[in-house]
């Protein structure tokens, strides 16, 4: 569809407070059609992909058959197949992308290509693999998404540390988004101590959200109290906002004990949040829900494509994620008091979506 002057307006009204709207989306057809060029021509400001997104579009055979019939030929193996399918897909998104992160000298324009899943727990492996798939897509918007486990924020500190551009996803927790700021501070410092120009570096990192609610909602049902179920969709958006507050304190805010602002003053950008999972799963909470609640200056909302349409058909702009930071503090205060522990949670929950991409990925490489 073609957006309306109103969509238009909601999509470059939360870019004018500063929050970057990316599309979590990509496919052939949705390129062929004209589609990605018209949602970047109404505000969209980068894509993300995941395997669960390449399956679906592989899987779909619009736009790859022809392709995929010649690397079958070739005598490649599936991995390879499918890899030389998500690159070509990714370097035309780059492509559309280019002149917005030329004209933003590299702060928009973004499109991100994970590593297989399968390394999520090999920090070698995954640096071997963001090294290879960085240099095949060879373009200079590119960043490799890595999950935000323990081997993943070794593997993120050690490709800042080269240079390399990072999507830190699967992040569920407050404690998992700390770890991950400092890992790339890490890598950042490394990269400036080797001589590497500043304004090269850019990182998001992509903390989850409605999975979190789908968990924690129905533990508040359980305790059934009236301050239990008054949190029921609110507490992603409380760890959101949190989050966010964290990085402040990390990135901004140059008199917390823990400041990066040496990375500042050297003319790095900060790592930003970026909100994932933002696709309201409850029909009984708004469709925009985790769009609205969190649009803030400095911060990334990745959306998939029906959440998109709806928050640019009636969402609600406004500067909304630096408010309530009280109510959002007593809010994880109040679970922590009824006992149910979000670091926890987001441990579990990252293990699951750890599970879910593998099998995806596996499905791709059946397929393929």
């Amino acid at each position: 569809m073609s957006a309306t002057a109103t969509a238009v307006n909601r999509l470059q009204a939360t870019l004018a407070l500063g929050q970057h709207l990316w599309l979590d989306n990509l496919s052939r057809e949705l390129m062929q059609s004209g589609q990605l060029a018209r949602w970047i021509a109404d505000g969209v400001q980068g894509i993300t992909t995941n395997p669960a997104i390449f399956q679906k579009a592989i899987s779909s055979g619009a736009g790859y058959s022809e392709d995929l019939a010649q690397l079958r030929a070739s005598g490649i193996d599936a991995e390879a197949r499918y890899e030389a399918l998500a690159i070509a897909d990714v370097q035309r998104a780059c492509d559309a992308l280019a002149a917005l992160h030329r004209d933003s000298r590299g702060d928009a324009g973004w499109v991100s290509l994970e590593v297989s899943p399968h390394l999520a727990h090999d920090a070698k492996g995954t640096v071997a693999a963001a090294t290879r798939l960085s240099a095949a897509v060879a373009r200079p918007n590119l960043l490799i998404k890595i999950p935000a486990t323990a081997a993943g924020h070794a593997a993120l500190t050690e490709v800042t540390a080269l240079g390399i551009n990072v999507n830190m996803t699967l992040i569920f927790s407050l404690p998992q988004a700390v770890a991950t700021a400092k890992a790339w501070a890490e890598g950042a410092r490394r990269w400036l101590t080797g001589g590497g120009d500043p304004a090269r570096l850019y990182s998001v990192a992509s903390v989850f959200l409605s999975r979190v609610d789908t968990v924690v909602d129905p533990l508040l049902e359980a305790n059934g109290s009236a301050e239990a179920l008054a949190l029921r969709g609110q507490c992603a958006i409380a760890m959101a906002k949190l989050c966010q507050q964290r990085y402040l304190d990390l990135f901004v805010r140059n008199d917390h004990p823990a400041t990066c602002g040496d990375l500042a003053r050297a003319g790095v950008r900060p790592q930003r949040c970026l909100w994932a999972s933002t696709g309201t799963k409850n029909p009984a909470y708004a469709d925009t829900l985790y769009v609205d609640a969190l649009i803030g200056a400095d911060t990334v909302n990745t959306v998939p494509e029906a959440t998109l349409k709806a928050f640019a058909d009636h969402g609600t702009v406004a500067a909304t994620l630096t408010t309530d930071i009280p109510a959002a503090e007593a809010a994880l205060g109040t679970l922590k008091r009824l006992g149910i522990d979000l670091a926890a949670i987001g441990e579990q929950l990252q293990k699951d979506g750890l599970v879910a991409f593998e099998q995806a990925y596996d499905q791709i490489l059946a397929s393929v």
